[in-house]
């Protein structure tokens, strides 16, 4: 197998499987070569798992990707309908946020800032109003817990009890709407 090793100041041995397939492995100074590449066959089952995976999603993506003008109109939309929800959402939950920015992105759905702003990605309008309702609700719990503890959870769970689920469903679908950008 080909790779490409890195050192670096880092803590652990970690690999990563770039969009062209290439494997990068990458360990802390103090490591041994020998150590680093023990760690590498030991995870080669996944490495062949996450390369075809990643290999696959470039190819939707090249295929499929969102033209600009598709973007815009879902942009547009998305600007429409999420303060929308956000604002009914929290009336319901008795929360107070202050700006709702919408963009298109890559790896998040949503987050809150230390100043109550929330940030959507444009594409949860592309996905069930359920998993619309719980990336709403999660961030607008972070206004209470600013973290992803036991208590956070709890209080997802009383505003979205299907949360859970919900997730799952916006992990599969969800990924396959932000590959196409």
């Amino acid at each position: 197998m080909e790779y490409t090793y890195i050192r670096s100041k880092r803590k652990t041995i970690g690999i990563s499987i770039e969009k062209d397939g290439s494997v990068i492995l990458r360990a802390p100074y103090w490591c041994s070569k020998k150590e680093a590449l023990q760690f590498l066959f030991e995870k080669q089952d996944w490495i062949e798992r996450t390369r075809e995976r990643v290999m696959e999603e470039e190819k939707i993506r090249k295929f499929y990707s969102f033209s600009d003008e598709e973007l815009n109109d879902i942009k547009r939309r998305a600007k429409i309908i999420l303060p929308s929800m956000v604002r009914d959402i929290a009336g319901q939950m008795g929360e107070e946020y202050g700006r709702v920015t919408i963009r298109a992105q890559k790896s998040r759905w949503g987050s809150c800032s230390l100043k109550k702003n929330l940030n959507f990605n444009c594409l949860l309008i592309l996905l069930p109003e359920n998993v619309q309702r719980y990336v709403i609700v999660h961030e607008l719990c972070h206004l209470k817990e600013m973290n992803h503890s036991k208590a956070f959870w709890r209080e997802v769970a009383k505003y979205q009890p299907t949360y859970k689920e919900d997730r799952k469903q916006l992990n599969s679908e969800g990924r396959k709407l932000i590959n196409r950008l």
